[in-house]
């Protein structure tokens, strides 16, 4: 049984101003955060489009617009979303499912989702690599980001907001087994150490990983 979404969604609805003003600069005190973000910029080149999935208010979506990403933003939460689009009113934002992506197949080079999985099960997750894979273009780059671990974290509390939700975490094991059965290649997991201070103390990782490119005409 998976999580339910309109319990995702309730709870981004309820804290929305909250989490914008938590975290519209989260990257600047991120080293790592910035240097991924860089080298997915570079990886996408003028390919587009590109879509920041679980985008929140933005704040991942608008860091790679000011490195030349042409980039849109989608996310379930209709009341984040006003925040993003009041915080960056020059860049498309959208509401979606991940889980059910209403874009056709083969139609977008490049996709970024930070902590999107955060509130899925396994089979959740394995649901979203599949539509991520489905939804891009061949030779299209995913990058993912996800907390570390086996553990499934419920909040009563999130940024001074009374909700009810359940945060998941995530073996680099299953991640890579999950993308690789969906089809991904050139999948490389870089982990680091959480920021002391600057974020909840947990271990993250970031993963890179391709869409297999069309083969050529003989």
């Amino acid at each position: 049984m998976g999580q339910d979404l309109n319990k995702v969604e309730r709870l981004y609805d309820t804290v929305a101003r909250e989490y914008a003003e938590a975290f519209c600069g989260e990257h600047e005190e991120k080293p790592k955060d910035r240097e991924i973000l860089y080298r997915f910029s570079q990886e996408i080149g003028g390919n587009e489009p590109v879509w920041d999935f679980g985008c929140g208010p933005g704040q991942t979506t608008a860091y790679l617009k000011n490195l030349g990403v042409e980039i849109s933003g989608l996310d379930l939460s209709e009341e984040i979303l006003k925040q993003a689009k009041a915080i960056h009113p020059e860049i498309h934002f959208r509401k979606g499912n991940i889980l059910e992506l209403e874009f056709e197949s083969n139609s977008i080079a490049g996709i970024v989702a930070f902590y999107a999985i955060v509130h899925l099960t396994e089979k959740q997750v394995g649901t979203v690599f599949r539509e991520v894979f489905r939804v891009l273009l061949p030779g299209g780059t995913f990058l993912l980001t996800y907390h570390i671990g086996d553990e499934t974290i419920h909040l009563d509390e999130f940024l001074g907001m009374k909700v009810d939700g359940d945060f998941m975490f995530f073996k680099t094991d299953f991640i890579f087994g999950c993308l690789k059965d969906r089809g991904f290649e050139e999948i490389e997991i870089i982990e680091r150490e959480p920021y002391s201070g600057v974020e909840y103390e947990s271990r993250r990782a970031y993963v890179f990983a391709k869409k297999p490119a069309a083969p050529k005409s003989p």
